[in-house]
């Protein structure tokens, strides 16, 4: 049995609420609307009316009249297409000004949500919440609810004015009227559906191609160019089914609208031919005036309903894709910052006591740490894969949370300073270098205004990527593309130094910064991580053992826990997990020699 869908009363109501924003031009959308409801309706009668009296009734007939009525009624014509333009454009303009605010609020939203969110949701889906769904949204303000107002009220009048005019012709014509409207609920319940599996199909459609396309390397690496296309194919087959659907409930529907609008044409000529037996020239000129007017009424009456049905499926869609939006802005996924320190030394001790965290539930990936990291020092994080080490830097940086012990700085719990102070002051050079699709500029303040061009080339310089950059072109001022493809590896991983230089942080996190580096670029990030580290904490996850032997304290993680900590000579000495582990990766360069 087909599952029936309702509009979603609650998200509805929770759309218009956003029209308070924008009184002034809602109300100039509406009153422009409900003027031309009104006024359409009244053209057809004055026409039967001119045609009756000053064309048909001999006794009336009048040239001048009748030229200053068809002038009147042109001048109706031109304003209606006036109020026309105007309830247009300010329904668009009412819809995309509610539309950025969402917007605006939905990616200030997800700006605030911890990582792990992003690990768990495809960006794709992101963007089809962010640009399609309020593309949709935005066509169930404009075209949607404020159109269906207009088009209800002119119903209303149009039946009001039928009714007037002749009781007896309006039901002869209306006769068609409750098969419509069965007809237009099952074509409204149809395409809710067709908009929900459109919605779902776009989605997944999206984070294909933004996965895909992202991971195109590894696509043609593998030699996967053929599967991939046949999933694409798959994928596809599906979006076009979606619409497929939608357009056979289309293809159905305005048919049917178009035969029980004949109908009700030809239930009026009929009836015209019968009455018109008869009757004298001056009363068959007063049927075929009433016989016009209730023609151009049954076109006005059913072409709104027609598009009753069309803007009832806009505003189903919106809802739809509001549903989805909605149910992202509701969602609290984001680190609590109820911090309210916004000064503070960061020059202390930060203190790990008893801490435990774990990605999901009780899954621990730390246990038990308990380290001291003093303020000035640098501190080497080393272990295998998966031992914890990203995990611990994450903490400090408050990218996630910790379950059970503390984190503090000097005497200071890290959760109590305020989130966005905390974070300017710790920087985080990682491994996986991104850089925005912009100048190496702006890649290095990151659009920040307090930075200065001559702060960034200081810092180049001090870095020794001065050099690299000015042989590009246009230097400073160089497109990098997307994610950075036009550097190489070592360049990338050298601007996010600079990047770290220009921002002064207390707190320096190099998170296995050289380990997907050539020799070359090792000895310039050597250089510049013996400048960065300078005077400030600094905390260094470690793939090579070689880049950290002069490390103040030297961490040995193995699943999670501390097993050895101490400087390299102290650690060399206990002859255990570091000692195991740096015999093992120098043996392996002496046989790669």
């Amino acid at each position: 049995m087909a599952k029936k869908y309702k509009l979603n009363v609650a998200v509805f109501k929770r759309l218009l609420s956003y029209w308070k924003t924008y009184k002034s031009l809602f109300f100039i959308t509406v009153a422009c609307t409900i003027i031309l409801a009104a006024l359409s309706p009244l053209r057809p009668w004055l026409i039967g009316s001119v045609v009756q009296k000053y064309i048909y009734v001999e006794e009336s007939r009048d040239a001048d009249k009748l030229l200053t009525w068809t002038i009147v009624i042109i001048g109706m014509l031109l304003m209606e297409g006036l109020l026309q333009f105007v309830s247009n454009y300010f329904a668009n303009l009412f819809a995309q000004s509610i539309i950025r605010d969402i917007r605006q609020n939905l990616m200030s939203h997800i700006m605030t949500f911890r990582v792990r969110y992003f690990d768990r949701t495809p960006v794709g889906s992101l963007v089809t919440r962010l640009i399609s769904d309020l593309e949709a949204i935005t066509e169930a303000f404009s075209a949607g609810f404020i159109a269906m107002i207009g088009d209800l009220l002119m119903i209303i009048l149009v039946i009001l004015g039928m009714f007037i005019i002749d009781g007896q012709l309006a039901f002869l014509a209306l006769i068609p009227i409750p098969l419509l409207i069965i007809a237009t609920r099952i074509f409204a319940r149809v395409v809710r559906g067709t908009q929900i599996q459109e919605s779902e199909q776009v989605t997944e459609l999206n984070n294909f191609v933004n996965e895909r396309l992202t991971g195109m390397s590894i696509v043609q690496l593998f030699n996967r160019q053929k599967r991939e296309e046949q999933h694409f194919d798959k994928i596809n087959q599906g979006h076009r089914q979606a619409h497929v659907n939608a357009v056979w409930a289309y293809s159905i529907f305005f048919p049917i609208v178009e035969l029980l609008s004949s109908l009700s044409i030809a239930l009026l000529l009929v009836w015209g031919a019968v009455a018109v037996q008869g009757k004298s020239s001056d009363e068959i000129g007063e049927m075929y005036g009433t016989i016009i007017a209730f023609i151009l009424w049954i076109y006005m009456l059913y072409r709104p309903i027609r598009q009753l049905a069309d803007k009832f499926n806009i505003l189903q869609r919106g809802i739809v894709r509001a549903e989805r939006v909605f149910e992202i802005l509701d969602k609290e996924d984001h680190i609590q910052n109820e911090g309210s320190i916004t000064e503070c030394k960061f020059d202390q001790t930060i203190h790990f006591k008893d801490l435990y965290f774990a990605y999901n539930d009780e899954d621990w990936v730390l246990k038990n740490i308990n380290l001291d990291i003093e303020a000035g020092s640098t501190v080497a994080f080393v272990g295998a894969t998966g031992a914890g080490k990203s995990s611990i830097v994450n903490l400090i940086g408050r990218f996630y949370e910790f379950q059970k012990g503390e984190i503090s700085l000097g005497e200071i719990d890290l959760n109590d300073i305020e989130l966005s102070y905390l974070r300017k002051n710790v920087a985080i050079v990682l491994q996986d270098v991104f850089l925005f699709s912009d100048t190496i500029l702006n890649n290095i303040t990151l659009n920040d205004p307090n930075i200065s061009r001559e702060q960034v080339i200081e810092a180049s310089k001090a870095v020794g990527a001065h050099e690299f950059i000015m042989k590009l072109p246009k230097g400073y001022d160089y497109e990098v593309g997307e994610r950075g493809g036009v550097l190489s590896v070592g360049q990338r991983q050298l601007l996010s130094f600079i990047r770290a230089y220009v921002y002064n942080p207390f707190v320096l996190i190099l998170d296995e910064a050289t380990s997907s580096v050539d020799s070359e670029s090792e000895e310039l990030i050597q250089n510049a991580t013996n400048r960065l580290t300078k005077g400030r904490t600094s905390i260094v996850i470690a793939h090579r053992l070689s880049t950290i032997q002069n490390a103040d304290k030297i961490i040995v993680l193995e699943k999670g826990e501390i097993k050895e900590q101490g400087s390299h000579s102290e650690l060399m000495k206990q002859n255990g997990y570091y000692r195991n582990l740096h015999d093992m990766q120098f043996s392996e360069l002496g046989d790669k020699k």
